[in-house]
C-alpha cells in the first residue's frame, strides 16, 4: 500500500508541476492535469513522437521511459547541467516546479534540436566541408566535458545492468554439489526472473549488483529500511513439478554468517556436528551475533521442484513419490555409495576421472556420490567390486520438523509423506501435525501461532483448521545424500520463488573450461 500511496502522490505532484510549467512552452496548462494528455503534450514539448509514450505502459521499461523524458523536458527549457540531469533522475516532480517558478524559459524541443544539429555534422561530412565541420564541432551546444561523459556512461550501465538483474536476467554461479550430475559446481547460469512473475524489490537502499554481502569483509550490501511490500507480476509459465527453480533460501531470514557459509537459526541446535565443523558458527552462537535478512537478501539456492501446492510428497526407499506415484527420476541422480575394490583389481584412475567418479567427503576414501550409470561403470571393473548404496540412519533432529515423538523415524531415504499447502486450502491442524506447518503459518504468513495443552491458537483464536494464502513447493537437489534441502528446512512460499533457470552460459571446473557444458539448457526435467 505504502508503494502505491508514493506513486500516486508523485504522480499529482507531476501533474501539478506540468500545469504550471506548459504554458512557458505555449501548451494550456490545464492540459497537464489530464490523464495521458499531459505526456502527450509533454513529448511534444521534448520533441518526442506521442506514440513512444505508449513505452510508458511496460513495467521495467517504463521507468527508463519517464527519466529520459524527464531528463529532456529540463533540458529543452535551458537546464543542460549534470545536476539539472541528476535531479530529474532522483525525482522528476522537484525539478519540474523549480523549473516552473524559477527565470527558465522554453527553447524550443531539444530532442528536435539534437538531430537537426547531426543532419548539419552529416552533411558536412559528406561535402567534405572541414571547415564548417570544425566550426560546427567549436560551436556543439551539446558537447559534454570529458569527466560528465564518462560518469553518466557508468551510471547508466550500472542502472541498466542493476534493473535488468533485479526485474529480468540475472547470473548465477552452482556452489555446491547439491545439484550434482544435472548442474554442476562451476556452472555459470542465466536465470530469467519474467517466467515465473517478475518481483517488485522490497529492499531499496543497497549496494548496485551484490546480493546480500559485500566480498572480503563478509558484510551485508543492504539496509532493511526502508523497505516496500512485494508485488508479483502475471506468470509467463507455471512452476512444474520435476523442473529446477532458484529460490530465497526460506529459513535464511535469521541466520549465522561464517566465511564458510550461512546457517539458519536452530541449525545449530539440530546439527552439532556444523559446531564442530565450523568454530566461527560456535563463537557466533555464542556471541547470539544473529543477521536478519528480508526476504529478497536471503540466499539463493537451486534445486528440483518435487512437489506443489496441493501435492502430496513420500520418499519410500529412496524413491520419489508424488501423489503416491513414483516420480520420473532425473537422469543423472545421485546417491552416496560404499565402493569396495579388492586389491587385485587395478584400477585406472584416470578412467575414474574421465567418468566423472570422485572421493567423497561424507564417510571416508571409500564413499562416492554416484549415479546409475557410474556405478554400473564400477562394477564393469571386476565382478568382485562391490558397490552398494550407503544406508541412511534417523536423524530427526536433522530432519524437518524436527519432530521426534511423531516423525522420529523419517529418513533422507525414507521421507514423509507430507502433503504441500496450496493457495486458498484450508489444512486440517492436529497437535501431531503442527510442527510440519508451524513456520508456515506463523513466519511465512505472518500469523501470531499458539499452542497450549494440546489446543491451537491462530491470531488468539482457539482452531483446528488454517486457509492458506499463498502457494508452496517442495524442492530437493538431484545429489539426494548430499543436498541441503527441503528435508532439511521445509517448504519454499510462493513470495520466495526468483526464476526459472534458461542455461549455462560458462563453466569450469579444477581441470579448466567445460567447454561441452556451455548453453546446456539448464531449465529441463534431467
Amino acid at each position: 500500500m505504502s508503494v502505491l500511496i508514493f506513486l500516486i502522490v508523485s504522480y499529482i505532484l507531476t501533474s501539478v508541476a506540468l500545469y504550471m510549467l506548459f504554458p512557458k512552452a505555449g501548451v494550456s496548462a490545464v492540459k497537464g492535469l489530464i490523464p495521458g494528455v499531459n505526456f502527450v503534450e509533454w513529448a511534444k514539448i521534448i520533441g518526442k513522437k506521442p506514440i513512444e509514450t505508449l513505452w510508458l505502459l511496460f513495467p521495467v521499461v517504463n521507468i527508463f521511459t519517464f527519466t529520459g523524458m524527464a531528463v529532456d523536458l529540463v533540458r529543452s527549457f535551458g537546464k543542460t547541467s549534470f545536476g539539472a540531469a541528476a535531479a530529474a533522475v532522483i525525482y522528476a516532480p522537484a525539478i519540474f516546479f523549480k523549473t516552473a517558478t524559477d527565470g527558465s524559459k522554453y527553447e524550443g524541443p531539444i530532442l528536435q534540436k539534437e538531430e537537426e544539429f547531426k543532419a548539419k555534422v552529416k552533411q558536412a561530412i559528406e561535402l567534405k566541408d572541414n571547415l564548417t565541420l570544425e566550426k560546427l564541432s567549436r560551436e556543439n551546444p551539446f558537447k559534454k566535458p570529458t569527466w560528465r561523459e564518462w560518469t553518466e556512461s557508468i551510471v547508466f550501465a550500472v542502472f541498466a545492468a542493476a534493473f535488468i538483474r533485479m526485474f529480468l536476467i540475472e547470473a548465477y554461479v552452482i556452489p555446491t554439489p547439491s545439484m550434482e550430475g544435472s548442474l554442476n559446481v562451476g556452472d555459470y547460469l542465466f536465470v530469467s526472473k519474467a517466467h515465473y512473475g517478475i518481483r517488485t524489490p522490497k529492499t531499496i537502499a543497497m549496494i548496485p549488483l551484490l546480493h546480500n554481502t559485500i566480498p572480503f569483509i563478509n558484510k551485508e550490501s543492504y539496509l532493511e529500511k526502508p523497505s516496500l511490500p512485494f508485488y508479483r507480476l502475471p506468470a509467463l509459465e507455471k512452476i512444474e513439478s520435476g523442473k529446477p527453480i532458484v529460490f530465497n533460501w526460506p529459513v535464511g531470514d535469521s541466520i549465522y554468517l561464517t566465511s564458510q557459509r550461512s546457517y539458519f537459526v536452530g541449525q545449530e541446535k539440530y546439527n552439532p556436528a556444523a559446531m564442530i565443523n565450523d568454530p566461527e558458527l560456535a563463537k557466533l552462537v555464542e556471541k547470539k551475533e544473529i543477521i536478519t535478512r528480508p526476504v529478497d537478501k536471503e540466499d539463493h539456492y537451486i534445486k528440483r521442484c518435487i512437489g506443489v501446492g496441493g501435492d502430496k510428497i513420500e520418499i519410500r526407499d529412496r524413491q520419489v513419490f508424488v501423489n503416491d506415484k513414483p516420480m520420473p527420476n532425473p537422469k543423472h541422480m545421485q546417491f552416496l555409495y560404499s565402493v569396495q575394490i579388492p586389491q587385485n583389481v587395478r584400477v585406472n584412475v584416470s578412467k575414474l576421472q574421465e567418468w566423472g567418479i570422485d572421493g567423497g567427503d561424507a564417510a571416508g576414501m571409500n564413499h562416492f556420490f554416484l549415479d546409475e550409470e557410474q556405478v554400473q561403470k564400477l562394477k564393469s571393473l571386476d565382478p568382485a567390486v562391490k558397490v552398494e548404496v550407503y544406508q541412511q540412519q534417523p536423524d530427526p533432529g536433522k530432519l524437518f520438523p524436527f519432530d521426534s515423538l511423531n516423525y522420529g523415524q523419517w529418513t533422507v531415504d525414507n521421507y514423509g509423506p507430507i502433503l504441500i499447502p496450496k493457495k486458498g486450502q484450508a489444512m486440517k491442524l492436529t497437535p501431531e501435525n503442527i510442527s510440519i506447518y508451524r513456520r508456515a503459518i506463523a513466519v511465512y504468513e505472518h500469523n501470531e501461532l499458539r499452542e497450549e495443552n494440546g489446543k491451537i491458537f491462530i491470531n488468539g483464536q482457539q482452531t483446528d483448521t488454517y486457509t492458506f494464502k499463498q502457494d508452496y513447493y517442495w524442492a530437493m537437489g538431484d545429489n539426494r545424500h548430499n543436498s541441503e534441502d527441503s528435508r532439511m528446512w521445509g517448504f519454499v512460499p510462493h513470495e520466495n520463488i526468483v526464476g526459472k533457470p534458461l542455461f549455462i552460459w560458462f563453466s569450469k571446473d579444477d581441470t579448466g573450461i567445460n567447454w561441452d557444458r556451455i548453453f546446456k539448457y539448464a531449465g529441463g526435467k534431467e
